[in-house]
C-alpha cells in the first residue's frame, strides 16, 4: 500500500511539470520530425542510396556488361573458367540490386513526397526510375514497371509497353521541371547538379534521345518522333562536358573501375587494345597503364599496352596480371566519387545517327560525329584529336597472346573503317564509324555500349574464344553473342506465373541467346 501511494503521488507531482514539458524536455541537438520536413529531409534523404546504387559493381558490371561490350577482360579463370565471361550464367544479381536499392524506395518517397506536394521530388524519383530500369531492361527483357508494387504477383510489361511508359512519364518528369527551374529543394541533396532543375531536365531530354534511339529499328516511327520532339525541347542536350550526368557515390560504394584496379579482376581487352593502338588514340593512357615487360609488346613497343581477348583460353591468374590495368589514376579520390552516366559525346554520336536516319534537327552527320570524338577527348584530358580525326589510312590491329601457345586467343581484326570521314562513303560505314567512335568513348559506361553493339552489330567485336554455353542457359552458337540475361531464380520462384508471362513477352525462350525488342537482327537502314 505504501509503494502504491508512493506511484501515486509521484505521478501527481509529475503532472504538474507536463504544461511544459515538451518545451523543457525537447534536445536541442535532435533534429524534430517537424524540422526535417522543412528542410525536406524526410524525402530528400533517399536519394543519393537511390542514385549511387543504379549501377551494378563487380560481378553485376565488370564481369557481365563490360565484358559483354568487350572493354574489359579477365585474367581469372573463375570457376574453372565457365562463368558469364564465357557465356555461362553464374552471376546474375543486377536484378535484385535495383528493385531493392532503388524502386523499392523510390515507392516510398514518391509516396510522402506527393502526399505533401512536393512534385519536383515525386518527378526527381520517378527519373530515377526510368534510369535505373531502362538500364535493367537492357539485361533481361520484359521487366516490372508500370506494375510495380501493384499486386503480390506482378505481371511483367512488355518492352513495347516499357518504353511508351518510359516516353510518357518523360513528357511529365520534363514539364514539372520545366516549370520549376528556380526551385532550390533539391539543393541539399543534389550532388551531380547541385540542385539545378534546368539540367535535370536537359539530362531527361537527352535520355529521351537515348531510348528513342535504342528502338530505331523495332519502331521506327515512334523512334523518330520521340528523338525530334527531344531535339526541338527548349530544354535542350547535355552538349557540353559541364553538363554530363555522372552519380556522386557518396563514399557508399567503389567505383568498379577502382575495383578492377584494386582486385585486379580486369584488364585491359585485346579490343581495346586492337582499336585503340591501330586507330593511334591517345585516350589510351588516360584509360589504362602500359606494361612493364615489353616482352609483352614486341609487336608494337611504341604503345606499350597489352590486353586480354574476351573469353580467352585461361590456365592462371597470374599469367596475364602483367598485362595492361585500368589507369592507376583510378585509384585517385577525384576520379572515384562519382560515375559517368551520360555524357555530351554519346550525345553528339546520337544525332550522328539520327542525322543519317533523316530525324528533323538533327544536323549534320560529320559535325557531329566529330564534336562527339571531340567532346570524349576533352572529357579524358587527351590531346591530338585534330590529327586523329584527319586518319583516313590508320586501322585497327590484329591480335597475339604473348603467354598463350600457338595462336591460342589470337585474333584478325575485321574493323575495315578509318577514323576520318567520308562523306562519299555509303551510311552503313558512316554508321560503322559513329558506333565505333561512340563505343570507345563508352568507357566506364559500357551498358549503352553494349546496347549498340546487339542494336547494330558495331564494332565488329571478335567472338569470344572459349564459349561456355550450353542448355543450362541457353546455346550461343560458336562466332556469335550473348544476347541477354536470364530471368532470376528468385523470380522463377516467387513469380512463377509473372516470369511465364514475361517469357511469352520475350518473344522466345528465357535464354541467353534470345534477342530482345529492339535487337532486331535485321539491316540498319
Amino acid at each position: 500500500m505504501k509503494k502504491l501511494i508512493y506511484l501515486i503521488t509521484l505521478v501527481i507531482a509529475f503532472s504538474g511539470c507536463t504544461n511544459d514539458f515538451e518545451e523543457t524536455n525537447t534536445n536541442p541537438y535532435q533534429i524534430s520530425g517537424e524540422s526535417l520536413k522543412q528542410d525536406f529531409n524526410h524525402v530528400g534523404a533517399f536519394y543519393s542510396s537511390m542514385l549511387s546504387q543504379i549501377f551494378g559493381n563487380q560481378v553485376d558490371h565488370n564481369l557481365t556488361n563490360v565484358t559483354f561490350a568487350q572493354h574489359l577482360a579477365t585474367p581469372t579463370p573463375f570457376v574453372g573458367g565457365v562463368n558469364n565471361t564465357t557465356y555461362y550464367i553464374r552471376w546474375n544479381g543486377y536484378w535484385a540490386r535495383e528493385y531493392n536499392n532503388v524502386m523499392a524506395p523510390a515507392k516510398q518517397v514518391i509516396d510522402i513526397a506527393a502526399a505533401d506536394g512536393y512534385d519536383v521530388f515525386v518527378e526527381w524519383a520517378n527519373l530515377i526510375r526510368i534510369v535505373s530500369m531502362s538500364r535493367v531492361t537492357t539485361y533481361y527483357g520484359p521487366i516490372l514497371y508500370t506494375n510495380y508494387g501493384s499486386t503480390e504477383s506482378a505481371l511483367y510489361d512488355s518492352e513495347e509497353t516499357l518504353y511508351n511508359a518510359f516516353f510518357s512519364d518523360l513528357d511529365r518528369i520534363i514539364s514539372v521541371f520545366s516549370a520549376n527551374t528556380d526551385y532550390v529543394g533539391l539543393n541539399n541533396f543534389d550532388a551531380s547538379y547541385g540542385g539545378d532543375v534546368s539540367k535535370w531536365a536537359r539530362y531527361a531530354n537527352s535520355l529521351r534521345l537515348q531510348l528513342a534511339m535504342r528502338i530505331s529499328k523495332v519502331a521506327p516511327e515512334l523512334a523518330k518522333a520521340q528523338g525530334e520532339k527531344a531535339m526541338a525541347d527548349p530544354v535542350g542536350l547535355i552538349e557540353t562536358n559541364a553538363d554530363n550526368f555522372n552519380i556522386s557515390l557518396y563514399g557508399q560504394k567503389f567505383h568498379p573501375a577502382q575495383i578492377c584496379f584494386e582486385w585486379g579482376d580486369t584488364r585491359m581487352s585485346a579490343t581495346m587494345e586492337s582499336i585503340l593502338i591501330g586507330y593511334k588514340d591517345n585516350r589510351i593512357a588516360p584509360f589504362f597503364d602500359p606494361v612493364d615487360d615489353l616482352s609483352l609488346v614486341a609487336d608494337h613497343p611504341e604503345w606499350p599496352y597489352k590486353g586480354i581477348r574476351n573469353g580467352a583460353e585461361l590456365v592462371a591468374k597470374d599469367d596475364r596480371l602483367s598485362f595492361s590495368t585500368i589507369d592507376e589514376s583510378f585509384n585517385d579520390p577525384s576520379k572515384v566519387t562519382k560515375r559517368k552516366v551520360m555524357s555530351a559525346d554519346e550525345v553528339f554520336f546520337i544525332k550522328a545517327e539520327a542525322a543519317l536516319r533523316g530525324w528533323t534537327g538533327a544536323g549534320d552527320a560529320q559535325a557531329n560525329y566529330e564534336a562527339g570524338v571531340r567532346a570524349s577527348f576533352e572529357l579524358w584530358g587527351a590531346g591530338g584529336v585534330d590529327a586523329y580525326l584527319a586518319d583516313n589510312t590508320s586501322l585497327p590491329i590484329d591480335y597475339n597472346d604473348p603467354v598463350a601457345e600457338g595462336a591460342v586467343n589470337d585474333f584478325t581484326n575485321q574493323i575495315t573503317t578509318t577514323v576520318a570521314w567520308d562523306e562519299a562513303a555509303s551510311n552503313e560505314v558512316k554508321l560503322e564509324k559513329i558506333i565505333t567512335q561512340k563505343w570507345i568513348a563508352a568507357y566506364t559506361n559500357e551498358m549503352e555500349a553494349w546496347v549498340d553493339y546487339r542494336r547494330t552489330g558495331y564494332p565488329k567485336l571478335p567472338p569470344v574464344y572459349q564459349n561456355s554455353s550450353n542448355s543450362d542457359w541457353g546455346v550461343i552458337p560458336d562466332g556469335e553473342a550473348i544476347k541477354r540475361m536470364p530471368f532470376v531464380n528468385t523470380e522463377r520462384e516467387g513469380n512463377a506465373a509473372g516470369v511465364a508471362d514475361a517469357t511469352a513477352k520475350l518473344g522466345g525462350p528465357d535464354e541467353i541467346g534470345t534477342r530482345l525488342w529492339w535487337d532486331t537482327g535485321g539491316p540498319n537502314f
